[in-house]
């Protein structure tokens, strides 16, 4: 083989890997949780007052709005922060952040430690774009 075929081959390696890592962060492959949309989640917290809503943002994020009821535990800090959440291992957590990136990682931990995660896509955008309401 060739330089130039090497090299071309090469790229394409380090392209397909790159869409597979975007793909992965994203939750688009390999998640082992449920991912739902904002009509979704709005309809479950409105079905069940006892929706456990986790919000994963920055404090600075959530003081500017959030899911009535979230408990605010932000992604970095969820690791040491998970005995927040024991009393409620067994329901379904819905999971939310600014635009689904940052709770697509939080669901992962989730799992990883036992709980069933929702991971809200779109985030906290798509639920305020589709009209859902927040709380300051």
């Amino acid at each position: 083989m060739d330089k130039k075929r090497l090299l071309n081959i090469g790229y394409w390696v380090v392209f397909a890997a790159l869409v597979g890592a975007f793909a992965y962060t994203k939750g688009w492959i390999f998640t082992n949780f449920e991912s739902i949309t904002a009509e979704q989640a709005y309809q479950r917290i409105q079905s069940d007052e006892k929706s456990v809503i986790v919000d994963v943002r920055t404090p600075e994020e959530f003081s500017q709005g959030h899911i009535k009821g979230a408990i605010l535990i932000p992604l970095q800090t969820l690791d040491q922060n998970l005995g927040l959440l024991n009393g409620v291992k067994a329901q379904s957590i819905i999971v939310y952040c600014h635009s689904g990136n940052r709770s697509v990682a939080a669901s992962r931990l989730l799992v990883k430690n036992g709980f069933t995660p929702l991971n809200l896509k779109g985030g906290i955008s798509e639920w305020s774009a589709k009209g859902f309401p927040t709380v300051q």
